[in-house]
C-alpha cells in the first residue's frame, strides 16, 4: 500500500487507515478486524482514551502485540473521565495531558505513542500550556509526534502559528468540503498533514449511500437538504463500476489532495473493512472525474465551530 509522509516528520502512514472507535467491545471481533487491516497493508490505527472510556485502547493494544514495529498508533487526550463511569469534562491542561499519556501507554501496553493528538479544543484553552506539555512529552520520548483533532479554523490557526504539530485530524469528504475552502492550503503551506476522518460521510457515499441518506440525512446534512443528499448519493453510484466501488471513490476523493496523508475510516465488521479495502484495486481517479464529483456538491464554509 502506498504511504504518505505525515507533515515533515519521519512517520509515513498508509493512504487508508483504520479508525478504531467503531470496533465495539467484543475483543475477538475487534482483533479480527485489526488483523485483516494490518494484513492488507494498513499501518496506522487511530484510537482515543475516551472511546469506551479506555476500553478501546486496551483492545488495540492487545491486537497489536507482536506487531508493534510494523505499525503506527495514534491516540488522543483532553477529556477527563473516570473508567466505568459515564460523562467526562474537557481538560487541555498540561497536568492532564502529561498524566493522560501514562494512562494511555498503560492501556495500550506500549512504550511510546507515534502520534498523540489533542482531542478537540477551543480558542479559550490554555493553548501555550497544552503545547508545552506535548513538546515535553516529545522530548521525553513518550510520543514521537503530536497533532490536534479539530474542525475549528481559529483553533487550527493558533496551533499552526505556535506549535510544531505534524497533523490535524478533521472531517473531510465530498459532502463536507469545508476544509477545501479555508484549511487545506494553510496546512499545506506550513508542512502539516490532514488525517481525513469520515471520508464516506456516514456511509452516504458508500455502495448503500442512497439507503443511508434516508436515515443519516433525515434532517439534512450541513448545508444540504435530505433531497439534495439523496440526489448526490444516487449520482455518486453512476461513477462506480467493476473497477471502482463507491467506497473507493469516496476515499480517492479526499486523497486527491496531497495535504491529506491518510483517509481514516471506521469499521464495525470485517465485511465493512473489506468494502473499504476495495480502494486498493480501484482504477486511478482522473482529474476530470474529480472535477465532476466536485460539481455534484457544494463548496461550503465553516459557519459554526470557528473558535
Amino acid at each position: 500500500m502506498n504511504k504518505r509522509q505525515l507533515g515533515s516528520s519521519n512517520l509515513y502512514v498508509s493512504e487508508i487507515s483504520l479508525g478504531c472507535m467503531s470496533l465495539g467491545t467484543d475483543h475477538d471481533k475487534a482483533r479480527d478486524i485489526i488483523d485483516r487491516a494490518l494484513d492488507a497493508g494498513i499501518n496506522y490505527l487511530d484510537t482515543a482514551d475516551l472511546y469506551n472510556f479506555g476500553e478501546n485502547e486496551k483492545i488495540v493494544g492487545e491486537a497489536v502485540k507482536g506487531r508493534r514495529d510494523d505499525i503506527l498508533i495514534g491516540t488522543k487526550v483532553g477529556n477527563n473521565f473516570t473508567p466505568g463511569q459515564e460523562g467526562w469534562t474537557w481538560d487541555p491542561s498540561k497536568a492532564h495531558i502529561k498524566e493522560g499519556v501514562k494512562d494511555s501507554l498503560h492501556r495500550l501496553g506500549i512504550d511510546y505513542i507515534d502520534l498523540y493528538q489533542l482531542h478537540g479544543g477551543t480558542i479559550d484553552d490554555p493553548i501555550d500550556e497544552s503545547i508545552e506539555a506535548f513538546e515535553e512529552l516529545k522530548g521525553e520520548g513518550l510520543i514521537r509526534e503530536y497533532g490536534i483533532s479539530s474542525i475549528r479554523p481559529n483553533v487550527i490557526k493558533e496551533y499552526v502559528k505556535k506549535s510544531t504539530i505534524v497533523s490535524v485530524m478533521m472531517q473531510y469528504n465530498a459532502l463536507d468540503r469545508r476544509p477545501e475552502e479555508e484549511v487545506l492550503e494553510l496546512l499545506s503551506d506550513n508542512g502539516i498533514s490532514v488525517l481525513a476522518r469520515g471520508p464516506l460521510a456516514k456511509g452516504m457515499l458508500s455502495s448503500d449511500g442512497p439507503q443511508k441518506a434516508k436515515t443519516k440525512a433525515e434532517d439534512g446534512f450541513l448545508d444540504y437538504s435530505q433531497e439534495e443528499v439523496l440526489s448526490i448519493s444516487k449520482k455518486w453510484q453512476d461513477y462506480t463500476n467493476n473497477e471502482r466501488s463507491a467506497e473507493a471513490l469516496a476515499l480517492q476523493y479526499v486523497l486527491h489532495n496531497p495535504t491529506v496523508a491518510t483517509a481514516v475510516f471506521g469499521a464495525s465488521s470485517v465485511k465493512q473493512l473489506e468494502d473499504n479495502l476495495r480502494y486498493l484495486e480501484a482504477e486511478p481517479l482522473s482529474e476530470q472525474t474529480f472535477n465532476e464529483l466536485q460539481a455534484l456538491t457544494k463548496a461550503i464554509t465553516y459557519q459554526k465551530h470557528r473558535s
